[in-house]
């Protein structure tokens, strides 16, 4: 099987904590290589001790096995660290629809934050700013928890890093 194609494969794993975010939307996978003896998928994890890592190796391992590849070896990088700078738009999307406020790009934040005026995170289900941090921290470490007073609607924002 070609490069691309181990692509196309694995565009269709999903993240298994955001169903809706397949993890090379994510930025997850970050290379793929095809050698006469294997097949090597390097991905590099959302944070360091990102529980879900396991069962991502295992479902890449799984729909490449599925495609008719095989062997297949699942590097796991640290370095660079991942960034939800390397997420797609599409991605960002996905996550808006899906009730999650997208990240703003990382260099955005640290401006706002530089300069004291970190903006409020627009509401994923109204666009509403008129919005309020209620805990730094969601349903998982990379989430914070937010609630809207336009729509009443409580919500996560995935954070920038």
């Amino acid at each position: 099987m070609k490069r691309e194609e181990i692509w196309e494969v694995l565009s269709t794993v999903t993240d298994p904590e955001i169903p809706v975010a397949t993890i090379v939307g994510m930025g997850i996978v970050r290379d793929v290589e095809v050698s006469s003896e294997k097949v090597t998928v390097t991905i590099t994890p959302t944070y360091s001790g990102c529980p879900a890592m396991e069962v991502m190796e295992q479902d890449i391992r799984t729909a490449l096995s599925d495609a008719g590849v095989s062997p297949v070896e699942v590097k796991l990088v640290h370095a660079p660290a991942w960034t939800t700078d390397w997420m797609t738009e599409e991605t960002k999307q996905k996550l808006k629809e899906y009730g999650i406020a997208p990240p703003r790009k990382v260099s955005e934040v640290e401006q706002l934050v530089s300069i004291g005026k970190p903006e409020p995170v627009p509401c994923p289900f109204c666009d509403s700013v008129n919005t309020e941090l209620k805990s730094q921290f969601g349903s998982t470490a990379c989430k914070a928890m937010h609630y809207c007073n336009g729509c009443h609607q409580p919500f996560e924002e995935f954070k920038a890093f």
